[in-house]
Formats: C-alpha cells, structure tokens, sequence
C-alpha cells in the first residue's frame, strides 16, 4: 500500500534514503526503475532523491500520483519545461524537432506538423503497415527452431514502418543507417545526460568521434534524401508525393512560413527515433505478455478471426478490434516506452500538500503511477479487461499516460496505436506464440530497453 506522506504545504518533503556521500547515484544508475518505484512505496507520492556528490549534487522532486501527472502536463503545463541536462543532450545529437523544441519554436512546428497528422491523414498509412507486416510474417517461416527473438524483430519492423512513411520509395536508404547509428547516439546521449560533468563534445575522444561519426552518416543520409526529394518537387518530375517527408516539406503557412533544409532533418531525426522505438517496446511487450498468457491470446485471436477472417486489415478496424486493443494498452500499462519523464519548475508551486521550489528537477514516472496500488489491483498482473471503458471510466485520466498528455501529448499517438493494432492483428492470425525467455530485464534509455533476449517461440497457424 501507499504510505500516507502528506503534510501541511511548505512541509519537509520525505527524502529518499541513499548513500552518504553520493545518496541515490548509484541505486538510479543500477535500476533507476525499482528505485523510483520503492521511492513510491516507501514515501507516498511526492519524494525528494538526492543524486551525486556534494557541489554536484542534483536533487529529483518525484510526483508519482495521477493528480502529479496531470498537474504539470496538463493543468499547470506552462509552469513546466525541457530544460534539463537530458533534453539538451538529445537536442544536440537529434535536432531540435517536436520533442525537444520549446517556446515558439514549438508552437510554430506544432501548427506547421498539426495537419500532417490527423486522423484521415495517419488512417492512410495503414495500407504501408500492413505492407510491412506481411514481409515480418514471411520471414519468420524461416525462423531457426521456430525461435524469433521478438524486441529484435519489432524493432526492425518499427523502424521500416516509420522510415517507409516518412520516405516512400527511398527506405532502404535510410534503414540501415539508421539501425546502425541511432544506438549509437542514444548510448551517449545517456552517458552525459546522466553525468554531473561533460567534457565538451568537441575533444577528440573515442566516444565523441564516434559519435560524430555516428551524427554526421545519419545526418548525410536525412540531408541526401532531402535534397533529391526538394529537387523532384521543383521540377515536377515527383508527383504530388504522399510520403511524410513530401509532406512536411510543402507544409507552410502565412504566419509560420516554412521548414528549412535543416529544420526538416531534426524533425525527420525526431520522428524517425521516437517513432520506430516506443512503437517497437509496446509490440514488443504485447507479444512477450500474450506468449506468457495462453488465455489472453487465445481470447485476442478469436476476435481477430472473428472480424478479419482473411483479409488485410483497416484503419476503421481499430474500432472493431477492442480486445486486442486492451491488449495492446495493457502492455503499454506494464512497459510504458517512456517510463520516465523530466521537467524543471519555473515557479514554486503546491502537490500532493508540498510546496515544490522554483527551479526544482520535476520527474514523473509512468513506470510507478502504471503501478500504483490506488488505481490499480494487483498491478503486475497482466489482465487486458482492466481496459474495458466502464473501467476506464473509473480511473483518474492521468492513472495511465504512455503518450505523456496535455499540450505536449505526442503527436502522433493514434499513428502508434494504428500501427500497433494492424501490426499484432496479422501476426497473431498467422502465428502461436511460446515464450522462451519468460522474464525480461529493462532499463531506462530515452525510451525503454530490454537487457537481453525477448525470445519467443512460433507456430504458424497460416496453410
């Protein structure tokens, strides 16, 4: 249960008990997950953990509860901003596209990117995830002992999706850079996003070359693409192109004007990493949990059948598809992409019977409120009817928040949950699953990650 932590405001806020000289360096480095999460358990919602040595030492202000969530994305949003160390690292090495940008930057994208992604727009691609789909379900017939390891193989697939959508015919281009740099640039992204002290990124070390080197091959191939898709668009010879990337590349308005050459790249940089790796974890994990739960599966392929029979499905199955769907919203419960969450305080503000100071680290953790005994029974039980709208309903609206919320809610959230659904809806017609690997470790990066195998066994159900 939760510990009752409250106090009158201005009250001393519970710390988290860690090392002398260090505190929790070292818990957050080892499981930064389980720390949060025994904060939770210890504290009640609303926690200070202190990290590293003095002179350097950051101090966390932990929100765990839905109310938390909802208060600083969503009803005091604007108290609330990117501002911290991580941020700014993923800013250096992805741009400053919809996730990281902030002010009027933001506003301007936002307004510009709005009508690229609404729901008659993003239902359009589902013909392409469908597409992709089916090559993923050939190429498991020839799976060695019918073993597919499925983190591995949705990844792959996430990452074809998104890149065929941002650039039509010019996939295979960008797939293969993308898979071999992208790693690459988020290990450093978190070696200084969590570090007290950074050398600058221009010395000569190993890791810093590296990681130019990794920028500079991603950025050649965004900035190639780029430029022969403009050249096609001026002289006519491409059509009115309906990939993203054409898209985003006639957007414009009267008082926003449009993307250059490079603020196209850091949105294509953007979309292409949070686009392919949250997608990927939830696939991922929805897979995992089904071979784990025979029953669940079996219940989600009944559906399947029931409403697909053969055929290829459609965005407007989505709606005929609800099992499966809280299927997929159950996994996403239990490995949120992003299970954490930053954001510095502008001005001192009141949560949960504290007063949180100016200036203040704010972290809000999906992980644990995903977790949280007040809202949710037993909750590392896997149990898809936990979704069904009457329940729903009854939970506060930041009780579950994958996709963040409020004014800064990802964007393109029904494209996952789209993609998602077609996605396990076909590979589930075709396919039983078994798990090898029955329990898979995690950790944090810039999204979630799993250490180790996620290895499944497959029986095709297709012939």
């Amino acid at each position: 249960m939760a510990v009752d932590a409250k106090a009158e405001a201005g009250g001393e806020i519970p710390l988290l008990a860690g090392a002398p000289v260090v505190g929790s360096l070292f818990d957050l480095k080892g499981d930064t997950l389980a720390t949060y999460l025994r904060a939770q358990r210890q504290h009640g919602d609303v926690v200070r953990i202190s990290v590293g040595p003095p002179g350097l030492r950051a101090e966390l202000h932990c929100l765990f509860s839905a109310e938390g969530a909802q208060q600083v994305l969503a009803g005091q949003s604007a108290n609330f901003r990117k501002d911290n160390p991580f941020y700014q690292e993923i800013r250096d090495s992805f741009g400053n596209g919809l996730l990281t940008s902030q002010d009027e930057d933001y506003l301007r994208q936002r307004r510009l990117i709005q009508p690229l992604f609404t729901k008659r727009r993003v239902d359009g691609y589902a013909r392409a995830v469908a597409a992709e789909t089916a090559s993923v379900i050939t190429a498991w017939q020839g799976a060695a002992d019918g073993v597919v390891d499925v983190s591995d193989e949705m990844t792959h697939f996430a990452l074809r999706a998104v890149a065929r959508i941002l650039f039509g015919t010019d996939v295979e281009a960008a797939v293969d850079v993308v898979a071999r740099c992208v790693p690459v640039l988020t290990d450093y992204v978190l070696r200084r996003g969590y570090s007290p002290v950074n050398i600058p990124r221009t010395w000569p070390t190993p890791n810093n070359r590296r990681a130019a080197a990794a920028l500079d091959e991603l950025y050649g191939v965004c900035d190639e693409i780029i430029a022969v898709r403009r050249r096609t668009a001026d002289s006519g010879e491409g059509g009115e192109g309906e990939d993203l990337l054409s898209l985003l590349a006639g957007a414009r308005s009267s008082d926003d004007g449009e993307f250059d050459a490079s603020e196209l790249r850091d949105q294509v940089l953007i979309f292409l990493l949070a686009g392919h790796e949250t997608t990927a974890t939830s696939l991922c994990f929805a897979l995992h949990l089904l071979a784990r739960h025979p029953e669940q599966q079996r219940r989600a392929r009944e559906e399947i059948t029931r409403v697909l029979g053969d055929r290829t499905p459609e965005a407007a199955d989505m709606d005929r598809l609800p099992y499966l769907t809280q299927v997929l919203k159950e996994a996403m419960r239990l490995y949120p992409a992003a299970p954490v969450i930053g954001r510095n305080a502008v001005a001192a503000f009141e949560s949960g019977g504290y007063t949180i100071p100016a200036g203040a680290s704010v972290i809000l953790a999906p992980w644990v409120t995903h977790r949280h005994p007040d809202y949710w029974a037993d909750p590392e039980r896997f149990d898809p009817d936990r979704f069904t709208p009457e329940a729903e309903a009854a939970r506060p609206r930041y009780a579950w928040f994958p996709f963040g919320g409020g004014p800064r809610a990802c964007i393109g959230q029904h494209f996952s949950m789209l993609e998602s659904v077609i996605a396990l809806a076909m590979i589930l017609r075709a396919y039983e699953f078994e798990a090898v690997d029955t329990s898979v470790p995690v950790s944090t990066g810039i999204t979630l990650l799993t250490q180790g195998p996620t290895r499944c066994r497959v029986r095709s159900l297709e012939g």
